[in-house]
């Protein structure tokens, strides 16, 4: 058997969508003849926590958990967040807060932390793994990112040891929507381009998890990149038809920033709800995790709160199982200039639940090709009120005939199985 040495920052029970990819990966990989050596922090600061993910975790693999110090204590001190509170990424705010506070505690968090918070975690970790590599032979390592320190980690010991060495990347590093957000000093911003160059040209492999992110990488200068998207595992749920939600309920799973505030969706629906009592009595919208503010305020603009229930962040089946019951499930990209090579995990997931998927975001985009490829849905322009309105409408008197189902195709390729065996292809490319 082979081993390979994953460096991952998110691993149960932290949850959430990150955790996912190198779990699966994992859970599947002594199948194909690998076996993984997991390296991850003992007391990380995680956005979720998901214990129910433990049980994932196969038998077969080493976990290796070392202590991380991260500045967030003193960030939530100064922004005048509970010691308990969850840090936010992509820039969510649930409340409206003190302006000068919040970007004064971005500036700092932006030029004094690069390439993130766990900067502090490189060096010991690096100096660790030299020793422990020293005594324990692996075949392969594996940097998942962001955390870009990940990847960090990696280049160190590439440098010193030599081993063959992927570079994952579940985001961009540059590129990722909320850069723009971060408030720059023209140095910081040289010194994260400087960086993920660095990464992306001394990486023997770069995985990317969208087309057009593989694009991206190219032209940066990246040896060789493959894509390998997210997925979704072999569970099969099944619902009751009698467990389906009775109402019209548009159901969205996951953090949803400003970035994805879908107006254009908010103005159709409030028209429809005003026009039309049925479709008013029996709309139900849902958000499940955590909503920005400014999203909320959208909602309470166009009067749609009566007919919105919240939810918070729930354990992975558990989100799995309120897809499969679902009417139509929402997928929002960000309204940001790489919205075209945006692929996130819970796509994969809506796609094996097999409801309607209603998408907002670039009809050219990577998301659409794959909607297009899959008959699962349709994806509408961010300002295309009309597209928008006729898809919910036809949608709706689907509903009402109770005849609302899909017939996707073309999903399998996007198993977690299926997408390991695929990965192992490019281990052995890498080694051979």
């Amino acid at each position: 058997m082979n081993k390979v040495l994953v460096i991952t920052y998110y691993w149960p029970p932290s949850g959430g969508s990150q955790v996912l990819r190198w779990l699966k990966f994992s859970k599947y990989l002594p199948e194909f003849g690998w076996i993984p050596v997991i390296y991850t922090p003992e007391n990380p600061e995680p956005q979720e926590t998901d214990p129910s993910l433990i049980k994932e975790i196969p038998d077969k693999i080493t976990v290796i958990k070392r202590p991380i110090w991260e500045p967030y204590r003193l960030y939530k001190m100064f922004s005048r967040k509970g010691k308990d509170e969850k840090i936010s990424t992509a820039f969510i705010s649930e409340k409206k807060s003190n302006s000068l506070i919040d970007k004064t505690s971005n500036f700092i968090r932006s030029n004094f932390f690069i390439p993130d918070a766990r900067r502090f975690w490189i060096k010991p970790s690096s100096r660790y793994l030299r020793k422990y590599l020293d005594e324990n032979h692996v075949d392969l390592m594996v940097s998942s990112g962001p955390p870009h320190s990940m990847h960090m980690i990696a280049l160190l010991l590439k440098k010193t040891l030599n081993i063959p060495w992927i570079a994952d990347f579940r985001d961009p590093w540059t590129n990722i929507d909320y850069y723009r957000h971060l408030l720059l000093t023209s140095r910081a911003d040289k010194k994260h381009h400087r960086l993920e160059k660095e990464v992306l040209t001394n990486a023997d492999y770069v995985i990317a998890v969208s087309p057009t992110m593989k694009e991206e990488f190219i032209r940066t200068g990246a040896k060789k990149v493959k894509t390998i998207t997210n997925g979704y595992d072999d569970y099969t749920i099944t619902i009751d038809e009698n467990k389906r939600d009775k109402k019209f309920s548009i159901l969205h799973v996951g953090a949803i920033p400003g970035t994805r505030n879908a107006e254009t969706l908010w103005k159709v629906l409030a028209e429809l709800a005003a026009s039309e009592k049925d479709f008013a009595d029996n709309l139900q919208i849902t958000l499940i995790g955590k909503v920005d503010y400014t999203v909320i305020e959208s909602l309470r603009k166009h009067n749609l709160m009566k007919f919105t229930a919240r939810e918070k962040y729930m354990p992975y089946i558990k989100a799995l199982e309120r897809m499969a019951m679902a009417q139509v499930l929402l997928l929002l990209i960000n309204n940001t200039p790489n919205a075209a090579g945006i692929l996130t995990n819970k796509f994969f997931e809506y796609l094996s639940v097999r409801r309607p998927i209603l998408g907002i975001g670039p009809p050219d985009g990577d998301a659409a090709a794959i909607l297009n490829i899959t008959k699962a849905g349709s994806i509408y322009d961010f300002g295309d009120f009309e597209g928008v309105k006729q898809n919910i409408l036809s949608l709706y008197n689907l509903y009402l005939k109770n005849k609302l189902e899909i017939n996707s195709d073309n999903i399998d390729r996007f198993s977690r199985f299926n997408l390991t065996k695929e990965l192992v292809t490019t281990f052995q490319e890498v080694i051979d």
